[in-house]
């Protein structure tokens, strides 16, 4: 049976008794299993009670026409394919059909041709459809499987956020066991580094997005911890961030994330020795695909020859994220304060 394992079962709706013996002799010579009909609203009931793989449909029937036949065959539950069945001069009524949401038509003549083309376009359309169904039941399967991998790769993230909230919490507890200042200093930076990834793995488990994450909602959590980690009754810090609504992937908004906790970092610890002062934060997109990074204070500002304060892991931190960035932080020292930029792809 053309495109079918087993024969395909039709209806053929058509008032002239005829027709209805000869399609129905011919089509069976053809391997089709077929029901016919005598009209539109024996069609519609046989459609209703039964499953046909396919429905051939006369144009001229007393009482329901074909056009009328169609329109209510298009309401049944997983209606099959419906050829549409026309006279020779009667273009404009196949058109109707088409736009109706017939699957094709055959222009009705006396003699066998009629019935050859009518199983030739039986044996068309129901290819189609197995075609349809088969993309149809790929595209569902597809789905499923992205929500399979989207709801593993959310429990990952979950995962992945509880261990690093055990390593930071590890690192916090040797941290207070220090009594060597600079050691001590040097683990809550990277307590602070851990909670910079940390955050993200929070919001993608939390998000039904699981490969992106939104940067404004991001850096806005990531600078309220950054200001309570740094300020105290004795000494608050102001730190402000403007974001644009920007989505990046992952391993970039990872990058953002350590290079933003860096850079706010230094600036508090560096910028304000006297009294403390404003630390602002703006991303916002940059041209077609670009985004821009600034972070900057009206401190003492930052001289080039002078030596490097702190460890240096921080810088090398900066340079090797702004790398996987394929991008570079420049900084601007001319005037008051020091201003920070980036500017990088989206993605």
């Amino acid at each position: 049976m053309p495109g079918e394992t087993r024969p395909a079962n039709v209806l053929y709706i058509d008032d002239d008794a005829g027709l209805r013996r000869l399609a129905s002799r011919s089509l069976a010579r053809q391997g089709y299993v077929v029901t016919v009909a005598e009209g539109g609203a024996e069609g519609v009931a046989l459609a209703r009670d039964q499953a046909f793989d396919l429905i051939a449909v006369d144009h001229y029937m007393p009482g329901m026409d074909g056009l009328e036949t169609l329109a209510q065959l298009r309401t049944l539950p997983n209606q099959p394919p419906i050829v549409y069945v026309t006279g020779s001069e009667e273009g404009r009524i196949a058109v109707a059909a088409l736009k109706a949401g017939a699957a094709d038509y055959v222009v009705k003549s006396v003699g066998a041709d009629f019935f050859d083309l009518l199983g030739t376009a039986f044996g068309q359309v129901l290819k189609r459809a197995a075609l349809e169904r088969g993309k149809l039941a790929a595209e569902q399967e597809l789905r499923t499987t992205n929500a399979r991998l989207e709801a593993l790769l959310s429990e990952v993230n979950h995962r992945v956020a509880n261990s690093l909230q055990i390593v930071s919490a590890m690192v916090r507890l040797q941290s207070n066991a220090l009594s060597d200042g600079t050691a001590r200093d040097a683990l809550e930076d990277t307590q602070r580094r851990i909670a910079a990834i940390a955050q993200v793995h929070r919001r993608l488990y939390t998000s039904n997005d699981v490969e992106q994450v939104d940067m404004r909602e991001y850096l806005g959590a990531l600078v309220e911890e950054l200001g309570e980690t740094w300020s105290s009754e004795a000494e608050p810090r102001t730190l402000s961030l403007a974001a644009d609504p920007i989505r990046l992937a992952t391993d970039r908004a990872v990058s953002l994330g350590v290079i933003v906790t860096e850079l706010v970092s230094n600036a508090c610890k560096y910028a304000y020795p006297l009294a403390p002062g404003e630390v602002r934060i703006a991303l916002s997109q940059d041209g077609e695909g670009h985004f821009r990074l600034a972070v900057e204070d009206d401190g003492i500002g930052m001289d080039p020859a002078a030596p490097a304060r702190g460890t240096g892991v921080g810088t090398k931190l900066v340079r090797a994220m702004a790398q996987s960035l394929r991008s570079v932080v420049e900084y601007d020292v001319s005037g008051t304060g020091v201003r920070a930029t980036l500017r990088a792809a989206l993605s």
